[in-house]
């Protein structure tokens, strides 16, 4: 862990990546991806989709925390770097119980979130020793990691049907918690580059469960019409790609290391933090209903649930991104010129997926994808001209 002086005269502006430990500790989220995926695989009802965003969240909003830490305390010291590899195998307990984590492992699931709060606890203790401005109050980490985690172990032994509400309420704390935090020092030593990328890499991850899912899928359904649906859905994903690390990231970085230290973080909490979940779960969700389109090429519709899967999945994506683009500054004229048909064609493909086969609804939701690229790609030009 740093010494205060070192990390009080560690420059923030100074350019970072993401190192080896970070892309290793990636590496659980990939296993993480894929179970819930796999969950909504098929004909999801609404139970179903509830218990993805309810077990999504916890793990992401831990990703998120230990992300910032490691950003503010770059230390690669054997202290860091047990912990995280700590937080790692925590975050896998979480993983591998979650095919049952709304029954019999909830009580794994609930126990491996509180062990990771003991590690983000670890590595915020030292920060109490910093001097001024840098110093956080002990009573912040002792409420924000201890005390959740031992509210977290705890709910372990509640009954199956209320962990989730419980877990929600404890949820809501630590956001509070977060919120209502008013940091002098630590806002100015975030890099905001290095935050910029880690979400990025995290994207890759969630996109790359959607390439994994058709694969494996045009695997189980060999035929001409899965190859067909997979390549349209190849199609989508790339053009997602495109438009996001293009322009997105593009603009979102630029728009916060324009901004002060204490808008650029909170910029970065609650676009990083906050939006970004929705941003990647719509990911996991298209992913879901790509591979059970690619499985059910053959067949006149899709399953209703796999529709809110994959074309629900690409209105939240545009619905996030929406949301992202206000909190950056963006116009709400431009923003709705792209976002209103993003979203309407995906919600009208879900109402009339009943009459289309699978591989016209995933052409479709393509053509909408390429279509905002070129749209993403006529404005840049335009700002371009006038810059």
């Amino acid at each position: 862990m740093s010494t205060a002086p070192a990390a009080a005269d560690a420059p923030a502006h100074q350019p970072r990546h993401a190192g080896w430990l970070e892309l290793f500790f990636d590496l659980v989220f990939v296993a993480f991806v894929s179970q819930l995926s796999h969950g909504l695989h098929g004909d999801p009802d609404w139970h179903r989709f509830g218990v993805f965003f309810a077990l999504y969240f916890p793990p992401w909003w831990m990703w998120a925390n230990l992300t910032v830490s490691a950003n503010l305390f770059e230390d690669d010291g054997p202290r860091r770097r047990l912990a995280l590899l700590t937080a790692m195998l925590c975050l896998a307990v979480m993983a591998a119980a979650v095919p049952e984590a709304d029954g019999d492992r909830g009580g794994a699931y609930a126990l491996g979130y509180a062990g990771s709060r003991l590690v983000l606890l670890a590595l915020w203790w030292p920060a109490t020793r910093f001097p001024p401005p840098d110093r956080v109050p002990r009573w912040r980490p002792l409420s924000y990691c201890l005390g959740s985690a031992l509210l977290w172990a705890g709910s372990a032994a509640v009954p199956t049907p209320w962990r989730f509400p419980v877990w929600g309420v404890l949820l809501a704390a630590e956001m509070i918690l977060l919120l209502t935090a008013r940091g002098t020092g630590i806002p100015g030593r975030v890099h905001i580059g290095h935050l910029v990328e880690r979400v990025g890499l995290f994207v890759i991850i969630v996109l790359g469960e959607s390439v994994l899912a058709l694969i494996t899928s045009t695997d189980h359904a060999w035929s001409a019409a899965a190859g067909v649906v997979a390549v349209l859905g190849f199609l989508l994903l790339a053009a997602l790609w495109w438009s996001y690390f293009d322009y997105a990231t593009t603009a979102a970085e630029l728009t916060m290391e324009a901004a002060s230290p204490r808008r650029a973080y909170l910029l970065a909490r609650d676009v990083g933090g906050f939006l970004h979940f929705f941003v990647t779960a719509a990911v996991i969700c298209m992913a879901a209903g790509l591979a059970t389109a690619v499985d059910e090429a053959g067949h006149p519709h899709l399953p209703h649930g796999a529709v809110w899967a994959l074309a629900g999945g690409l209105a939240l994506y545009h619905a996030s991104h929406a949301a992202i683009a206000l909190r950056l500054g963006g116009s709400p004229k431009l923003v709705a010129t792209w976002a209103v048909p993003g979203i309407g064609i995906a919600l009208l493909v879900v109402l009339g997926a009943a009459t289309l086969p699978p591989w016209l609804v995933v052409a479709l939701l393509a053509a909408e994808a390429v279509a905002h690229l070129v749209f993403a790609k006529h404005v840049a030009r335009r700002r371009a001209a006038v810059l």
